[in-house]
């Protein structure tokens, strides 16, 4: 089974990404996970900085008997939360506008059920750089644009 850490950090995808030339802060859209088994929809969380929540999930991408529907928050420390579903959990969040790209947010992982420092940036190429970051030591994924089709 592909656990839903996979669609936001699967380790074995990972790798420290290069900046590009003339990187912009537009990070607004629908994003593919670099696994491609998830897409999030990056919005204003109504003060101008991003808010990211899944839309999309592989099914086929899920353990026998959970659907993207019936996937819950299993692994949240707080036990009142752990059944909330995992479509449309809030996963990015609290973000700041820097010059160059958006800093100090959060990135919420529902298999280790933990909160990371995040980072987001657009690149040249169209793709968005996103950090999680414990402390100085940061894995990055580059998300690609999507469609809800």
């Amino acid at each position: 089974m592909k656990k839903i850490a996979t669609f936001l950090f699967a380790t074995a995808a990972l790798g420290i990404a290069g900046a590009a030339h003339g990187e912009s802060k537009d990070v607004f859209g629908h994003w593919l996970t670099e696994a491609g088994n998830a897409k999030l929809v990056i919005e204003d969380c109504g003060d101008g900085s991003p808010c990211g929540r899944i839309v999309w999930m592989d099914p086929a991408a899920m353990r026998p008997g959970l659907t993207p529907e019936t996937a819950t928050d299993e692994n949240n420390p707080d036990p009142a939360l752990r059944e909330r579903p995992v479509m449309g959990l809030l996963m990015l969040s609290e973000f700041e506008e820097r010059r160059n790209d958006w800093r100090g947010g959060k990135i919420y992982d529902p298999e280790a059920g933990r909160t990371y420092g995040s980072r987001l940036k657009k690149l040249d190429d169209g793709t968005l750089q996103v950090k999680g970051c414990i402390g100085p030591i940061c894995q990055t994924q580059l998300w690609t644009p999507a469609s809800l089709d």
